[in-house]
């Protein structure tokens, strides 16, 4: 039997669906073979009780689907045979962590005095919601969560592309205004900086001229094979137009 990470802990008829659908979806994330749900992981004709504990043990975490109905079963969790509570004590018994996942949005909070004692403790233990009007965030929080106790590799990862070398990628999202984005930078980074440009580098207001020189109140034109200055001019200024060269005041 491969090693599942999770250990998806349910009961049918209250939190099945919510179960299958938790599965399906860290099956899809982190492995078909990463997640545990006795339906799905237990071949036909296998030992189901030695199944359940050999998955179980196997198991870093243990998510007990709660839904709205869990505590109304108060005979079979008081029942020594129940599956749902022997998994649970098991993975009490064996110091492997339980998340409380409670189903739907009128699922409360767990109350010791709606447990027998053996299951007591579930109701001091951090849960987490499960609305299923917003699975997508709902799955995508449980599988972080998961991923972290677990040591679990994304697959969702792995799967995207690599950047290619020398290609620029932008992870500032969306942007409204201006923004800065820069590289391999390390430490505090305090005010302006700029590392490995090649050109002209402009870090505050007014115009930037490139390939041209600047006269005291004059316009500037740059391009390849022509400047031009324009102004009240003495001394050695000119035209230069391609390999043409003139001087001020000189005929035509």
């Amino acid at each position: 039997m491969a090693v599942a990470d999770v250990f998806i802990n349910y009961r049918t008829g209250d939190g099945d669906k919510t179960a299958a659908l938790i599965d399906h979806e860290l099956s899809r994330r982190f492995g078909r073979d990463r997640a545990f749900r006795a339906s799905k992981s237990i071949a036909p004709g296998s030992a189901y009780p030695d199944a359940l504990l050999t998955g179980l043990r196997r198991s870093s975490v243990l998510l007990a689907i709660i839904g709205p109905d869990w505590t109304n079963f108060r005979a079979r969790l008081h029942d020594p045979e129940d599956w749902v509570r022997k998994e649970i004590l098991e993975a009490f018994a064996s110091g492997i962590p339980v998340i409380p996942v409670l189903d739907g949005r009128k699922t409360d909070r767990l109350n010791k005095a709606d447990l027998p004692d053996e299951l007591a403790r579930l109701a001091d233990l951090q849960s987490i919601p499960f609305d299923g009007h917003d699975a997508e965030a709902c799955l995508k929080r449980l599988g972080d969560l998961v991923a972290g106790i677990a040591g679990l590799r994304d697959l969702d990862r792995d799967a995207a592309p690599a950047p290619t070398p020398n290609s620029v990628t932008n992870s500032t999202g969306d942007v409204h205004g201006t923004t800065v984005q820069s590289r391999d930078f390390t430490g505090d980074v305090g005010g302006t900086v700029v590392k490995g440009s090649n050109g002209p580098v402009h870090t505050g207001q007014g115009n930037i001229y490139q390939n041209s020189q600047h006269v005291s109140g004059g316009r500037h034109f740059s391009g390849n094979g022509m400047t031009y200055y324009e102004g009240d001019h003495h001394g050695d200024n000119r035209h230069r137009f391609g390999d043409a060269d003139r001087r001020e005041g000189d005929d035509a």
